[in-house]
């Protein structure tokens, strides 16, 4: 079965109810739908996990399972969701269900036919990741002002990378003017002191939002299903 099939389906690695650790939304009660697979190998990952396996499952399953936890924001990650054709499919039906949408991606996948109601969350990655020549850049160009793009910062070279990439692109004038909701920059966990991430931002007068990945805060590095 393929998934073009009579029955669209999509591979689940988990799908699970928790505290939104990161972006605006951070502090939320989420449901978390996470598709199995990814083409990107950043080094810092902690969700290798999600690169292989999986379950097999109906998008009407996914979609049931959703509705059953009834949490009304609704996160699509992974893995890199956007991989999967019916990904766009589900997070239609989603939101036609009245639920808020929230597509965390990593912005290598053209994020154009995403269905613009939805709030992307999109990664420029940094040199550090080691994956930095994936960053499709057409993708700013659709970005609006319910979207974000963050920043995953190892070292000092990655955070001057970021500072740099947001002048060039006009990222800073757009957050001021209202076109596009945030930029936030994310510590590697155990790489970059956070304190150190902070007082850069501060220094350089960035209009950007330093966070820290609540779940882990709360339950713990590298543990899934949070």
């Amino acid at each position: 079965m393929s998934e073009q099939s009579a029955v669209p389906f999509l591979r689940v690695t988990e799908i699970f109810h928790s505290i939104q650790g990161e972006s605006t939304w951070a502090g939320v009660p989420c449901t978390f739908v996470r598709l199995t697979g990814c083409p990107l190998r950043c080094v810092w990952c902690d969700t290798e996990y999600a690169f292989h396996g999986g379950e097999k499952m109906s998008l009407d399953e996914i979609v049931e399972r959703v509705r059953e936890i009834g949490t009304p924001v609704v996160e699509l990650t992974g893995g890199e969701p956007l991989i999967h054709r019916n990904a766009f499919v589900l997070v239609e039906r989603l939101l036609d269900d009245g639920f808020t949408v929230l597509v965390e991606t990593s912005g290598a996948v053209d994020i154009a036919p995403l269905d613009p109601r939805a709030h992307r969350i999109m990664d420029l990655k940094c040199p550090g990741s080691g994956e930095s020549d994936r960053n499709l850049w057409s993708n700013l160009a659709h970005l609006t002002e319910r979207d974000e793009i963050k920043f995953v910062i190892s070292d000092r070279a990655d955070y001057e990378w970021a500072r740099s990439v947001i002048r060039e692109h006009g990222l800073d004038d757009r957050v001021r003017a209202g076109t596009l909701r945030a930029l936030l920059f994310s510590p590697v966990w155990d790489a970059v002191e956070w304190r150190d991430l902070a007082e850069w931002i501060l220094e350089d007068r960035l209009p950007a939002r330093f966070q820290l990945q609540l779940h882990k805060l709360i339950w713990g590095a590298n543990v899934p299903g949070v």
